[in-house]
């Protein structure tokens, strides 16, 4: 799947799409059929699965939005396969899939984008994110104050009072160790409506205005006054545009338009748990993104990418690798940009985007290098730890030199993720309340049983073990 010099040509129109889609189309195309798919019938509840540690392997709802097979590495998004949509789609395309279920009509996208582009400008919420001191904040705490500011902006949820037959004790969900003789719990659940922003338009809102909050605080960090969207320019051009103040050229654009297209929705991830989490309290769509948000500043979950960046630029060179890790190997050091949880093979969404690293990086002598050097890296990676231990790059790997070549800082390699994320938190939260069920989870108590409380005046000057 490399990509030669000649391809990497400034591209225009048709020709600079196929170029692209030739560089992410992949040279043998598995197919999803037979025991791939889970369940090809609907769940019948309860399940039995083994569930370890942090609710590992466990099941908690259906779904039709996503599908991702570790072994074999597939990715696929309402059934179509992640290296078409990268081929041959848009990001306003597939967000639009992963929201609605279907691939739009030429009447349906254009009425999409037009509706993303009246819904782009947030002057209020930029206003206000102005006012605050968003240079002294980390990108992902500031990008929380504008989903929250957003949802102040635009609803009136705060001032709406919840229908007292809707609601229940807090820990109501709460239920004796015992199996119920019947499901009325549920029902009671189902019979709840969702908010009204709980709707498509608060989705396609949070969609646009994701990239011009993440713009907007790429600027204000910098000190710069944000740069408002333009109409005539895609979702991924504008996001760059309002970032760099410069309009992209078609490669840079369709380039960011596929790194979007490739992060849009993976399984039940940390952030998209903790967004449906909330959305099933029947909380709205922009309180659920905010928890998305939240749980993606967890370095365990977001900032990959940007440690990917550093590994490289430190190890500088690709004739320094070798040397490199070695050395990391005897320190036992972790490798960031390699291995996955769910994936046992060379993750999709890496194979995507290693053609577009190299097509982007290729002019600039120091951004070649670092291609270089992550080539070298990943050859050694692989070479000893592919076939023993299935560690192969994963989406990380890749995506940060991408965003660096684009005129990304790499502060905001997170958030520019949560640009793309936000279609399938959106999406995964529309859809679990159509059928909600409040998750509640259960924890195993390990703690002590029978203590007998002592006065203070007894405890002396520690208590611990008492």
């Amino acid at each position: 799947m490399s990509c030669t010099a000649g391809k990497a040509k400034r591209l225009r129109d048709a020709d600079a799409n196929q170029t692209v889609a030739d560089a992410v189309r992949p040279g043998k195309k598995e197919t999803m059929v037979g025991s791939d798919f889970v369940a090809a019938e609907p769940i019948k509840w309860p399940v039995q699965c083994t569930i370890g540690r942090g609710l590992q392997d466990a099941i908690a709802c259906e779904t039709q939005i996503g599908f991702v097979n570790g072994a074999r590495g597939i990715l696929s998004y309402r059934g179509y396969d992640i290296f078409d949509l990268c081929a041959q789609s848009t990001f306003e395309e597939v967000s639009f899939l992963i929201i609605n279920g279907y691939l739009p009509s030429a009447d349906e996208l254009k009425q999409y984008k037009e509706t993303l582009a009246s819904l782009r400008p947030l002057p209020r919420t930029l206003r206000a994110l102005g006012a605050l001191p968003i240079e002294k904040m980390t990108p992902m705490a500031a990008l929380r104050v504008g989903i929250a500011t957003l949802r102040q902006v635009v609803t009136d949820v705060d001032t709406q009072s919840p229908d007292p037959s809707h609601s229940i004790d807090t820990d109501a969900d709460t239920v004796p160790d015992v199996t119920p003789d019947s499901n009325e719990d549920l029902e009671v659940d189902r019979a709840i409506p969702a908010t009204t922003t709980l709707g498509r338009k608060d989705a396609y809102r949070l969609v646009a205005g994701m990239a011009t909050i993440v713009a907007a605080i790429a600027r204000l960090r910098k000190g710069l006054l944000p740069v408002e969207p333009r109409p005539d320019l895609s979702h991924a051009a504008n996001l760059l545009y309002m970032i760099t103040g410069t309009v992209p050229d078609e490669q840079q654009a369709r380039i960011m338009d596929i790194a979007l297209i490739v992060h849009g929705d993976h399984g039940m991830n940390a952030s998209t748990f903790a967004a449906m989490v909330v959305a099933s309290t029947l909380s709205d769509l922009y309180a659920s993104v905010e928890s998305g948000v939240g749980a993606l500043s967890g370095p365990l979950h977001g900032g990959a990418n940007e440690q990917v960046l550093y590994t490289l630029e430190s190890i500088g060179s690709p004739e320094r690798v070798k040397e490199w890790f070695k050395e990391a190997r005897a320190k036992k050091k972790r490798i960031m940009g390699f291995g996955h949880r769910v994936y046992k093979t060379y993750d999709p969404r890496a194979k995507v985007l290693k053609p577009l690293a190299e097509i982007v990086t290729q002019n600039d002598p120091k951004l070649s290098t670092l291609f270089a050097t992550a080539q070298a890296l990943e050859h050694e990676v692989i070479e000893e730890l592919g076939d023993t231990k299935n560690i192969f790059p994963n989406v990380d790997f890749y995506s940060g030199m991408i965003y660096k070549a684009l005129g990304i800082e790499p502060a905001m390699f997170t958030p520019v993720f949560a640009v793309s994320r936000v279609a399938g938190w959106v999406a995964r939260c529309l859809e679990y309340v159509k059928d909600n069920r409040i998750f509640r989870p259960r924890a195993m108590y390990t703690g002590e049983t029978s203590r007998q409380y002592v006065p203070l005046e007894r405890r002396g000057s520690t208590t611990k073990g008492a």
